[in-house]
């Protein structure tokens, strides 16, 4: 509750300074913003690549969980998929327009002008690494997942040896490293609104139209709720659960959730809710929830899309093909997020950069991003809940 009411007050006190309109004041604010989605970038890329080894990896030291794996699999794609398609269904009925071409100049800098001239299949061709180093260097995020997907099933399907020991806790302990960088990034983070914030004010001030970006805000928030309180309760309903019931059950974890922004954070309570309130058995839930925070984010992969779209709609025109096959990518990009505080917002702004769309937009969206980050959080770890429930209820017919 601390980090909120900080976080809040730095929106209100950038906003008031970039009222201002104090010249010398905005070079700063822009200089610090700067900085901030450098760092961001940093930090996002191998985070998100050593995310996915070690979840693929330690799968493999698991036995008799095939069919848990399947369900736990089955039911996140699925969720996922809905999350992602109810983004792009309001995205189309809402129709963000695009912001002033004032507001992303710096960001359009450095964009492709041939990409519009790029055919799916040369899309498809750029994101199959050919060595190790260029997607790292690039900030290629696809490419990345693939390497880091390969690296993780390669380690999971290996003997049990000295070597592959050494290897897990290397990879675990960089593992360690990175999130306590972006812990440190979030406890300086306020600054960084501050920024963010008094950029957005000074734009605004100066005559910039925000009732796009309100429609944007519309689109992720919408889109959230409507998976929160409809979606992921259909899915309950489906396999004969009672969605309040469940609610109730988890609630201690999604409150947590929403405040940490993080499921990883959360994973302890949300297990311990899961055992103790929700009566799921310890081998489901202590297998089914460590997959889930890594890969289950419902949240994520709707934020994913509807800002890549919002963002890529300044540079190319979007047609109903582009937006399907932006639906898989944010589908597939999501299993590979981190569950960390901004996890999503870092690997969103690291797919923009590989497309070489105007990244200012993020910069623009990072002030509200802290209220969707909470929002889709407590989406997320209620959506672990929920394919834990479902899978819990189907493994009981195994042991009947």
């Amino acid at each position: 509750m601390k980090n909120v009411i900080v976080w809040v007050s730095a929106l209100v006190g950038g906003a008031i300074l970039g009222c201002l309109g104090i010249a010398w004041l905005n070079n700063l604010f822009d200089f610090i913003a700067a900085i901030y989605t450098r760092l961001f970038q940093f930090v996002a890329v191998p985070t998100i690549a050593l995310a996915v080894i070690t979840t693929l990896a330690e799968l493999g030291t698991k036995k008799n969980t095939g069919r848990i794996f399947v369900h736990t699999i089955t039911y996140t794609l699925l969720t996922t998929i809905a999350a992602a398609a109810v983004g792009l269904l309001l995205f189309i009925l809402i129709s963000p327009e695009t912001l002033p071409q004032e507001m992303v100049a710096k960001g359009n800098a450095d964009v492709d002008q041939n990409l519009e001239a790029l055919s799916y299949y040369d899309h498809i061709l750029s994101v199959i690494p050919n060595n190790v180093i260029q997607p790292f260097a690039s900030g290629n995020v696809l490419s990345i997942l693939i390497i880091a997907a390969a690296v993780g099933l390669a380690l999971a399907f290996m003997p049990q040896t000295d070597n592959k020991a050494v290897v897990m806790r290397f990879v675990k302990g960089l593992q360690e490293l990175l999130y306590a960088l972006i812990r440190a990034l979030i406890i300086a983070l306020p600054l960084g609104i501050v920024a963010f914030a008094a950029q957005l004010a000074a734009q605004v001030t100066a005559g910039v139209i925000v009732g796009s970006l309100g429609k944007y805000v519309a689109v992720i928030l919408g889109g959230n709720l409507i998976q929160f309180f409809i979606i992921l309760p259909l899915f309950l309903i489906s396999r004969g659960m009672n969605p309040l019931k469940v609610l109730r059950a988890m609630s201690p974890a999604i409150l947590m959730a929403l405040f940490t922004k993080s499921s990883a954070a959360t994973l302890p309570v949300t297990m311990s809710s899961a055992e103790n309130n929700l009566k799921v058995r310890p081998e489901v839930a202590r297998f089914v929830l460590p997959i889930c925070t890594t890969i289950n984010m419902n949240g994520c992969a709707a934020f994913i899309l509807v800002t890549s779209l919002f963002v890529m709609q300044h540079t190319v025109t979007l047609d109903i093909s582009t937006m399907i096959l932006w639906l898989f990518i944010a589908v597939i990009s999501a299993i590979g997020n981190a569950g960390v505080p901004m996890g999503c917002y870092f690997l969103t702004l690291s797919l923009m950069v590989g497309q070489g769309a105007p990244i200012g937009i993020m910069g623009i969206i990072l002030p509200i991003f802290t209220i969707i980050d909470m929002i889709e959080t407590a989406e997320n770890v209620w959506s672990d809940s929920c394919v834990c429930a479902m899978t819990n209820k189907d493994m009981a017919k195994y042991n009947d």
